[in-house]
C-alpha cells in the first residue's frame, strides 16, 4: 500500500479543526492500515515529524432504504500529533 492509498482524507469536524492549533491533525485512513504505515505515509506526503498516533475505528451505522437494510462503510480515524513547531501547510487555512 503506498502513501496515497493509506491517507483517504482529513477530518473536517469542528473538534478536529480546533485541535489543529495544538499541532494535532485528524485523518480518515484505510481500514487495514497500521500505525507504522500511517506514520510513514504522513511523514512522506506532508514532510513533517510525527510524534504520536491514536487510532479509532468509527462504528458502522445501519441505514434503511425502504425495506432494504444496509450499513455504512467501515472507517478508521487517525489522530496524529506532530513535533512541536511543525504544521501541515495544506490544512492551515482551516483555523
Amino acid at each position: 500500500m503506498n502513501a496515497n492509498d493509506v491517507i483517504l482524507r482529513p477530518v473536517l469536524s469542528e473538534k478536529a479543526v480546533m485541535q489543529i492549533q495544538d499541532g494535532t491533525y485528524s485523518f480518515f485512513v484505510h481500514p487495514q492500515a497500521n500505525r507504522t504505515q500511517i506514520k510513514d505515509a504522513i511523514e512522506r506526503v506532508f514532510e513533517v515529524d510525527v510524534r504520536k498516533i491514536n487510532l479509532i475505528r468509527v462504528p458502522r451505522k445501519t441505514k434503511r432504504m425502504g425495506r432494504f437494510v444496509g450499513r455504512t462503510a467501515l472507517r478508521k480515524k487517525a489522530i496524529v500529533k506532530l513535533a512541536p513547531g511543525q504544521t501541515i501547510q495544506q490544512l492551515e487555512g482551516l483555523t
